[in-house]
């Protein structure tokens, strides 16, 4: 999320969140939106991507038993001593031995600043325009109001929910795509 921190102060978001304090209207030239958009925004699609995946499909995007694990340069594992090179996330980092510990869902990026702005962040971005338009997460902006809209094929449609200094009311969404 990248909004004045007052939006959240209180409330308890159970570690799932990156914060930034972030208020557009001391952005004058938007360089902060820009960098905010095209760095932490960009990491964190990596990050839940590899968890959503190693979820999913363990047996096919996991790295499978971290004990086991032999290092291949830096950018993977082979379990044992063969097989496939594995590069996503060791089982033990996504079950506790019982159950998945991750809900595999979508990035969802809430960012309170003005929509024209965004938008001509994303397309002046080929990493961000891609993560956006492919759906890859989802872009939520936050109105002065404190109404929320969702980019959704280019467009931005209002969604059920408001935000004001208590938690963010926007609908769980319970596509696991």
């Amino acid at each position: 999320m990248a909004a004045p921190r007052s939006r959240t102060r209180g409330v308890n978001l159970n570690g799932r969140f990156f914060l930034h304090d972030y208020d557009w209207r001391h952005d004058t030239d938007f360089q902060t939106l820009r960098l905010i958009l095209t760095a932490p925004m960009v990491v964190a699609s990596w990050i839940n991507l590899q968890y959503y995946a190693s979820t999913v499909a363990p047996q096919v995007y996991g790295a499978g038993n971290k004990t086991l694990h032999n290092p291949v340069g830096e950018f993977g594992v082979v379990e044992g001593n063969g097989g496939d090179l594995r590069v996503g996330l060791p089982f033990q980092s996504v079950h506790d031995g019982e159950r998945f510990v991750h809900e595999p869902l979508r990035l969802s990026v809430f960012i309170e600043a003005p929509l024209e702005e965004i938008e001509r962040i994303v397309n002046q971005n080929e990493a961000v325009r891609q993560l956006v338009d492919g759906e890859w997460l989802h872009l939520l902006v936050i109105d002065e109001s404190g109404a929320i809209k969702r980019r959704e094929a280019h467009i931005f449609e209002p969604v059920q929910g408001q935000v004001n200094h208590r938690p963010l009311a926007a609908r769980r969404r319970a596509d696991h795509v």
